[in-house]
């Protein structure tokens, strides 16, 4: 039966980078777009851009952007003819495309059917098969009995993998090396995919160490046409989760390239695929063999690499297919035009444990020049009920050595302030040697940084420059001298001399000095290190000078945060952000910092407390777990900052709690 396929006004399911990317896809075809948020996305961008927007529920997932009847109640509300998932949240739950299609609207994606097919992945990897596409030897099989699934692990050998047959990200996954842990991986995967998927059968795989991710997109019409658009590498991944994409995937012998692409064309083909969906391949380059992972049947993330070297706009291709256009392009239309990256920003810092980061982003300052796919602008907030995924930057160049050079450059001129995000880990992945000469795998984020990543430490000259940029930001802009009419922060000048200026960088306890005129001024940082600087100017967020008769030229951006000043610095090093306190502020410093002492317990983040492990009157150890909260979709293990006895708790599962929130207070006591 044929759809009705025509629509004005198009309703999207989904929220930040990927809302707003398919808002301007609308625009450009003269659509109207529909927004829903949740009540924690009331004030974001793409709710702002939005021509309608309609608040569907409260900020947890299940009550607002996983609520099927919220959503297509919404579509009704504002007259909406389809319906654009996005990714993510529903995009590829077939029940959800089932709903849309009998509510009488166009589903902006592939059928329920296909759906369905490939996001089980037993039935997938079957697909696959049919339609001669390499596989991974395993079990597939519908005994899911403890004793098939070992009796087949034994056959198959270690390493191998159990694979939650409805996962995706890594969830639902043990990695097998030794027989004996058997049994303890298929429960542990079962119960796994169980709470997340609602389905426990599981398979199993070979395990391909030293693999790559190789992914290849293709794009389907209603007629029964499917096409490629070139492949993407996007083997940089922590948990399964991706963290830098490119396209084309690099150094992949010619014939496996056409062969991998072709093979996820008759894919798409023998399920009877529409839409922009994506075949994803371990690639093994020791063996120059590829093997069938999965088929995303959505938009994936990465898909701006693809646009940019094809020149195709993908979801602008959603869109007229799901108008019933046919393709405008045939396969020997396509060519490939240089290198593209995707550096994914997410709030979190992977200095401790990825750690998710939350708060209001006081400065957004994005490189000119480049594609920036971005969910958040200065003052947006950054909660802890989503993914940590703020925006992504796309550059594209006619190679890949430059286009890692120019991700690298662009990341080195983005400043964020108000919230921690993973840019540095992000350029010191890139500048890895390991990147540049294709050594890395799925795997090996741990080789990368066998001794984990640390942030780099500014030099002594970017410190001082710091300094002066606050400093030149404090003074008056009239006088003939920076000291006149300064304030409380500043010293007088004694017996005729220049006066001096003190900043302390947190954590320092002695200060940092400037001193001189407005002609020349020198910094003096707290081991005495001198740097003089002449002709020194601040203007239009630009820190200029003279350093020993060489000019040089900083980016230079400033906030104030609730009790000190941050300056954001261009350094050798990339972007490097700086806490400063003034003679004021340390006078007017919080009393409340000193509030609860070492022996309580607080919450690092906003989030939701997921589990309680002690009760009162239980002896504790220091580095015990107390509480597990989970924040941005993780769990964080909340440790004992001291031995002791708990006396007190202030919180119990299911709590929604604030940040430096205190959770449990311990009596420290000699732990025997």
């Amino acid at each position: 039966m044929a759809r009705e396929m025509s629509f004005t006004r198009v309703l999207i399911a989904n929220r930040g980078e990927i809302a707003r990317r398919i808002q301007r896809a609308c625009r450009k075809l003269g659509l109207e777009s529909v927004a829903v948020f949740s009540v924690a996305d009331r004030d974001a961008p793409f709710v702002a851009e939005a021509d309608h927007a309609i608040c569907i529920g409260g900020a947890a997932p299940s009550d607002s952007y996983l609520n099927i009847e919220a959503i297509l109640g919404a579509a009704h509300a504002t007259g909406a003819g389809a319906v654009h998932p996005g990714y993510g949240f529903l995009s590829e739950n077939a029940d959800f495309a089932a709903a849309v299609e009998a509510a009488g609207l166009v589903f902006i994606g592939p059928e329920p059917d296909a759906i369905a097919k490939m996001g089980s992945k037993i039935a997938a990897k079957a697909a696959a098969e049919a339609a001669g596409v390499p596989v991974l030897p395993g079990y597939r099989g519908a005994d899911q009995s403890d004793a098939r699934l070992l009796q087949e692990a034994k056959a198959l050998g270690t390493p191998f993998l159990v694979k939650a047959s409805a996962g995706g990200g890594g969830r639902g996954m043990r990695l097998v090396t030794d027989m004996a842990d058997a049994p303890e991986a298929i429960a542990s995967a079962r119960a796994e995919a169980q709470g997340a998927f609602g389905d426990p059968a599981v398979f199993l795989e070979r395990y391909a160490p030293r693999a790559r991710h190789v992914e290849v997109q293709v794009l389907g019409d209603t007629n029964g046409t499917v096409l490629h658009l070139g492949d993407r590498d996007c083997s940089l991944q922590r948990n399964h989760q991706k963290l830098i994409e490119e396209a084309p995937a690099p150094d992949l012998p010619d014939d496996l390239r056409e062969d991998m692409r072709a093979a996820a064309v008759r894919l798409a083909q023998a399920i009877g695929y529409r839409s922009a969906g994506t075949v994803e391949y371990l690639y093994d380059p020791e063996h120059a063999e590829y093997y069938f992972l999965e088929m995303n049947t959505r938009l994936q993330v990465e898909h701006p690499v693809t646009e940019a070297i094809t020149g195709i706009d993908l979801v602008e291709w959603q869109l007229r297919i799901a108008r019933d256009e046919a393709l405008g392009f045939a396969q020997s239309d396509l060519r490939f035009d240089g290198h593209a990256i995707e550096v994914r920003i997410a709030a979190e810092n992977p200095a401790e444990n990825y750690r998710p980061e939350t708060g209001t982003i006081t400065l957004w300052a994005p490189p000119s020049g480049v594609r920036l796919d971005t969910g958040v602008s200065e003052g947006s907030v950054v909660g802890h009920h989503y993914d940590s995924m703020l925006a992504k930057l796309i550059v594209h160049a006619p190679d890949r050595a430059t286009a890692i050079r120019e991700s690298v450059a662009a990341i080195n001129r983005f400043a964020v302030g108000g919230v921690g995000v993973n840019l540095a880990f992000q350029r010191a992945l890139l500048m890895h040697p390991d990147f540049a000469a294709l050594r890395h795998h799925t795997a090996g984020l741990a080789e990368l940084f066998p001794d984990g990543w640390t942030p780099p430490k500014p030099d002594a000259q970017s410190r001082a420059l710091a300094a002066l940029a606050l400093h030149l930001n404090l003074a008056p802009k009239t006088g003939n001298s920076p000291w006149q009419t300064l304030g409380a922060w500043r010293l007088t000048a004694p017996a005729g001399r220049p006066g001096a200026a003190y900043y302390w960088a947190l954590g320092d306890d002695d200060p940092t000095r400037v001193a001189g005129d407005a002609t020349k001024l020198a910094v003096i940082l707290p081991d005495g290190a001198h740097l003089a600087i002449a002709a020194p100017d601040l203007a239009a967020n630009r820190l200029t000078g003279r350093i020993d008769s060489t000019p040089f030229a900083r980016t230079a951006h400033l906030r104030r945060a609730k009790d000190h000043w941050q300056v954001h610095l261009s350094a050798p090093d990339g972007m490097a952000t700086f806490g400063f306190e003034t003679l004021a502020d340390r006078h007017l410093q919080r009393a409340s910092e000193q509030a609860g002492g070492a022996d309580t317990l607080r919450a690092p983040m906003p989030g939701a407390v997921v589990e309680l492990r002690v009760a009162p009157g239980d002896r504790v150890a220091a580095g015990d777990t107390l509480v597990v909260l989970e924040a941005m979709k993780l769990l964080q293990s909340l440790t004992a900052p001291v031995s002791g006895i708990v006396a007190e708790i202030y919180c119990a599962a299911g709590d929604t709690v604030a940040a430096q929130a205190p959770l449990v207070k311990l009596d420290p006591e000699e732990i025997q």
